[in-house]
Order: C-alpha cells, then structure tokens, then sequence
C-alpha cells in the first residue's frame, strides 16, 4: 500500500479525534501539558489498536467475499465519511462541561468512541490483504499527533475550527474509499 494513501487515511481518520481535541480544550478552564499528554497519549494508542482488531477480525472472512471487497472497502469509508460530514453539519453546540474530560471514564469513551471508524478501516485493509502493522503504527502517531494540536488549539482558537475539520475527514475518507473502488474495477 502506498504510503501517501496511508497517510490519507490516517488523516481521514485522525480527523474525529482532533475535532474531539479541539472540543475538549474549550471545556478546559486552564490547558496543562497533562491534559495534552493525557488525550494525545490515548487518542494515538486507541487510534493504533483498533485497525489492528478491526483486521484480525477481516482476516477471518477475507477468503469469503474477495470478489466484492472492493465494493465493501468502498462502502465502509465512504458510510463513515458521510456519517462525519453528517454530524458535523447536524451537530448541536455542545455544552460546557464542568469536569475533566481527559481522565477516567470519559478519557476512555472518548478515546473508543473516536477510533471505531479505525476499526472498519482496520477491516478493509485485511480485505485488501495490506499488511496492518505500518499502517496501525502510522494512524496511531498522526492521531496523537493532531489530538494535542487539536486540544492547544481549541484551548487558543474557539469550536469552529472542529467543526471544519471533521468535515475534512470526512471528505478524505469518501475519496479514499472512491479511490479504492474505483482503482479495483479499472484493472
């Protein structure tokens, strides 16, 4: 797999994350490099982990539906784009919270709830038959990376900009998904 797509998707991936960051440091009265640390370290980690679950589990069923996987990789991505592009533009304001999201439980549904597209990124690329290890290792830094640029920012610049980036990841991952589709039924 090229490693330029790999960043794509990673990017297209990393986006929920960072719009969650962004969200998070708005609710934070006063940003520390523990927060920073705190959602950028476990963002990354989950962001890494589920690719990989998501591709033991498309190892299983790989053998089974080989002549349409294509149409499935397709279908993953661009169900996951829209559904990013539809709540971005649905989406209520939320509400300011008065604990900390970067500890405990919610630090730990955050960090699921924004890696379970990862998840059905990790399926299609064992359909693919691309190995996960690169990939994982690769979405799991560009995740933690943008979660702490998304957490400073939204400390520093306000919602809007979460907003906007969402909306780009999902776009990313719709022509990440057509790409694919579209390079398998060419040849």
């Amino acid at each position: 797999m090229n490693i330029w797509l790999i960043i794509g998707i990673a990017l297209g991936l990393s986006m929920d994350a960072f719009a969650v960051a962004v969200a998070t440091g708005l609710t934070l009265p006063k940003l520390t490099n523990r927060h920073i640390f705190r959602l950028a370290f476990h963002f990354g980690l989950f962001q890494c982990l589920m690719p990989i679950i998501g591709w033991y589990t498309g190892r299983t069923v790989s053998g089974h539906i080989q002549r349409y996987d294509h149409w499935i990789v397709f279908s993953l991505l661009a169900f996951i784009g829209g559904k990013m592009l539809w709540e971005a533009v649905h989406r209520h304001p939320s509400e300011r919270k008065t604990t900390d999201p970067t500890r405990g439980l919610s630090l730990i549904t955050l960090s699921v709830a924004t890696s379970l597209d990862a998840l059905a990124v990790g399926l299609s690329l064992a359909l693919l038959q691309v190995s996960i290890w690169l990939p994982s290792i690769i979405i799991g830094i560009i995740a933690g990376t943008l979660t702490a640029i998304g957490i400073i920012f939204g400390s520093r610049l306000g919602d809007r900009f979460g907003h906007w980036a969402e909306i780009i990841g999902g776009i990313v991952l719709i022509g990440i998904g057509t790409h694919t589709l579209i390079s398998h039924l060419a040849t």
